[in-house]
């Protein structure tokens, strides 16, 4: 056992070194790393594109070369529009002086209200409570010593070395990397395939398919991402483009195409794109409406976009939560900065992706995943252990807004139940936790049963002296009995009549069932430990009442049919069924069957049920 322990610790110890190597490995390399995932990314995006040539017979490094050109020419047109732009506008600020000092002055004057003075006011008591150089009251009366100077020493001022050798080393650095881009991207479109051969070979293991599956879906899930984003910003360019035209900012074209390249940098681009516009409308207006309006303009569109358009079409294609990608783009920018903000979302998708398929990896899935891990049945388990039955409620509500009501008890309330049983047997529930849990469950099943529709149509055919055709009786214990008591309820709206029968002695059960003298007995039993209570109860059932039918009932047993019915023992003809729906279809089959003329005849293995017209007139 030690030893486990042991084996278990070191490799938890080995994962968490390997972590951080990894982390290490990608910030020391990002001068590497982040031009290939660059390459990467753009060759995903450019793929339709390379496809299109494809069919237009052009070779492959020929499509690659005119698709490289067409974007560098564009980013250089681009890059010098943009710098003239800027240039113009350097030359300008002599016109627009007027009416930036104008606007200097109005803000200047705020300083004459109320709220100003009170800043004054608060800044000259922090003066006076100041306290005095204590060196300077130390020093009064007292006399330099024998050869010191008089005079004051001189004040040493350190000058800053220029900024311009560190600016050109940070636009080298910059075009080199862009240059790794572009040289990346052109060897990764020319080479596509090969590398995704290579790639699956490298990481599959032997499990050629998983992995194939897993490339697939995260090619597909980044490629529909970005094509959706292209899409989101070019619109947002254009929008942007046309209100800055329409409010009279100059080159408003120009704003919104780099509102658009803006906007794939996550959280700041919108923000940074909205800088220039805005100041441009303090420049050139002389009141304030316009800048006014240029700063909600830009915040509507960013709150419709960003609150609506993105989630709508983003959503089913990423498949992160969105704490994940908030939490994700924070740590990529901290190891790669702002080309970590761009790369964040792909690359978490396909680290979401590789955990889906790769065992060893779910946990990536789990933490990052947009899909609940917790199960309905499981949630509602966990709010009744926490004593929560409001949100035990809500979750059963939620449900039930797009299911029916045997659904739930199908995939929730019985689910639930087996979770509690295998709790149970492991003794990991105090008697006041489960008695509150078999309690609440017990209330909210009454809760639902009496908002329920019944089928009056079947309690008519069966007529009014059927008080008790049904019996649902438990194989043991209580989580038995409130899954019987699902079981009638499913019943009863099915228009039958039935009745549960509380958990008690063997012999109390067995006495219950003869006053209520039912055609059919339903056991409900719950694993994991229901067999041997079961057949006890089934062969006792079978001495004391040969000719009534019985119905075993092992709620989502796991277990082959046919060696269940073996272990059991059962004969003649007694069913064995592991869901719901099984057993209301079969007792539903089997008890409603008119036959014509003036009865209707209903027969279950051998017992017959005679239900004349009178009675069921009278019934009505």
């Amino acid at each position: 056992m030690n030893r486990k322990s042991n084996l278990t610790e070191t490799a938890q110890l080995l994962r968490i070194v390997t972590l951080v190597v990894i982390v290490a490995a990608l910030y020391f390399g990002k001068s590497v790393f982040i031009p290939l995932a660059l390459a990467f990314l753009l060759s995903l995006l450019l793929a339709p594109l390379m496809t299109l040539l494809g069919k237009l017979r052009i070779p492959r490094i020929g499509a690659v070369l005119i698709i490289a050109t067409g974007l560098c020419l564009l980013a250089f047109a681009f890059a010098w529009k943009l710098s003239m732009e800027v240039t113009d506008l350097t030359l300008q600020l002599p016109t627009y002086k007027a009416t930036l000092e104008q606007k200097i002055h109005a803000v200047g004057a705020l300083r004459g209200s109320n709220f100003s003075k009170v800043s004054d006011a608060l800044g000259d008591l922090e003066k006076d409570l100041k306290p005095q150089n204590e060196s300077t009251q130390q020093d009064r009366g007292k006399k330099p010593l024998p050869g010191a100077s008089l005079q004051r020493p001189l004040a040493v001022e350190v000058v800053p070395e220029s900024h311009t050798f560190a600016f050109l080393e940070s636009a080298v650095e910059s075009m080199g990397s862009a240059g790794l881009v572009v040289i990346f991207t052109i060897f990764v479109l020319i080479g596509r395939e090969d590398l995704r051969n290579r790639f699956i070979h490298l990481s599959s293991g032997g499990r050629l398919h998983v992995m194939t599956q897993a490339l697939d879906e995260a090619t597909r899930r980044i490629q529909r991402y970005l094509l959706l984003q292209s899409m989101v910003n070019a619109i947002f360019g254009l929008v942007v483009g046309i209100g800055l035209y329409f409010i009279g900012i100059p080159e408003a074209w120009l704003w919104g195409l780099l509102a658009a390249i803006l906007r794939f940098l996550p959280y700041i681009g919108a923000p940074a794109s909205a800088a220039v516009p805005i100041l441009l409308s303090l420049a050139v207006f002389p009141g304030w409406k316009h800048c006014f309006g240029t700063t909600a303009f830009f915040l509507a569109l960013e709150l419709v976009v960003a609150n609506f358009v993105e989630p709508l079409l983003y959503g089913a294609q990423v498949g992160l939560s969105s704490l994940a990608i908030l939490v994700a783009a924070v740590f990529w920018t901290l190891i790669w900065g702002f080309p970590g903000l761009i790369l964040a979302t792909p690359l978490t998708v396909s680290l979401v992706v590789m955990g889906r398929y790769v065992p060893s990896l779910s946990f990536l899935d789990t933490l990052l995943g947009d899909e609940p891990e917790i199960s309905k049945s499981g949630l509602y388990y966990q709010r009744l252990l926490a004593s929560d039955q409001a949100e035990a409620r809500q979750v059963l509500e939620q449900y039930l807004e797009t299911k029916h009501l045997d659904d739930l008890y199908t995939e929730v309330l019985i689910p639930a139940l087996s979770l509690v049983e295998q709790d149970r047997h492991r003794n990991e529930l105090d008697d006041a936790t489960l008695a509150f849990i078999m309690q609440s469950t017990r209330e909210l099943i009454e809760e639902l049963g009496e908002s329920a529709p019944v089928e009056a149509t079947n309690r008519q055919l069966l007529g009014s002296d059927a008080e008790s055709r049904i019996a649902c009786i438990p194989a043991r214990d209580e989580a038995d009995e409130v899954v019987g008591m699902l079981l009638c309820q499913s019943l009863d709206r099915a228009g039958l009549v039935s009745q549960s029968i509380p958990t008690g002695p063997v012999a109390e059960m067995l006495s219950a069932v003869a006053d209520l003298d039912p055609v059919v007995v339903c056991i409900s039993a719950l694993p994991p430990f229901a067999i041997e209570h079961t057949r006890t109860l089934y062969h006792k059932l079978r001495a004391k009442f040969p000719e009534i039918n019985i119905i075993i009932c092992l709620w989502q047993f796991a277990g082959d049919l046919e060696k269940t019915q073996r272990r059991l023992k059962t004969s003649n003809g007694h069913p064995v069924f592991f869901t719901l729906p099984e057993v209301l279809e079969h007792v539903k089959d089997k008890l409603l069957q008119p036959k014509a003329g003036s009865t209707s005849t209903v027969e279950l293995d051998g017992a017959v049920l005679l239900a004349d017209e009178e009675r069921i007139s009278d019934s009505v």
